[in-house]
């Protein structure tokens, strides 16, 4: 871990406490459980260790989608997505989509970020090759998450890193949540409940 990434681990609480004060917590909810127009399960992500997961052997689980990066303010959150990952071990699995889209915060390669998560935050969850999550040239899942002409009725890209998307059991995404909504936040907990 750089000194950089220590000091923003350090003042991480301080952090999310400012964020969620001065910017609030933006949670958007599919309402209506408006049900896809392309199949979430169609899917599938290349990891960082070279193998393919498809998306249908995630049917019957809640799925929690996060776009990470290693040097940022909210890099900690890796600590409470393995914390959240081992509380809803039967029902929910999280995967990394990590990404340098916002100011150069991901630099490593596939085999750095692999080593960091593992080694500074005991990541077991799926962790994704490197892609980007936004704009025109965003990967497939991102495409499927943020274009409601994809997932049925939402149009947000992360605003920032550790932006969180949540698909339910049948493969209908439920929400969106901000980069300040931390993993175990009460909105996100009661989601995963539902």
């Amino acid at each position: 871990m750089t000194i950089r990434q220590r000091i923003l681990k350090a003042i991480y609480p301080l952090f999310l406490y400012y964020k969620s004060k001065n910017t609030g917590k933006k949670v958007l909810t599919n309402d209506q459980l408006t049900r896809p127009n392309v199949s979430f399960y169609s899917l599938s992500t290349p990891l960082n260790g070279g193998t393919i997961l498809p998306f249908e052997k995630l049917k019957g689980k809640k799925v929690l989608l996060v776009n990470t990066a290693s040097d940022c303010g909210y890099t900690p959150q890796y600590e409470a997505l393995q914390k959240l990952q081992e509380q809803f071990i039967n029902q929910l699995v999280i995967i990394a989509f990590p990404s340098n889209d916002f100011q150069q915060q991901e630099k490593g390669t596939d085999g750095d970020i692999a080593v960091f998560c593992k080694t500074n935050y005991g990541i077991n969850f799926p962790i994704a090759k490197k892609c980007i999550v936004r704009g025109s040239d965003k990967n497939n899942v991102y495409k499927f998450l943020s274009e409601s002409k994809f997932n049925g009725w939402n149009d947000q890209e992360p605003t920032w890193n550790f932006a969180k998307y949540l698909v339910d059991e049948n493969g209908i995404l439920l929400n969106y949540f901000d980069p300040s909504v931390s993993p175990l936040d009460s909105i996100l907990i009661s989601a995963l409940k539902e």
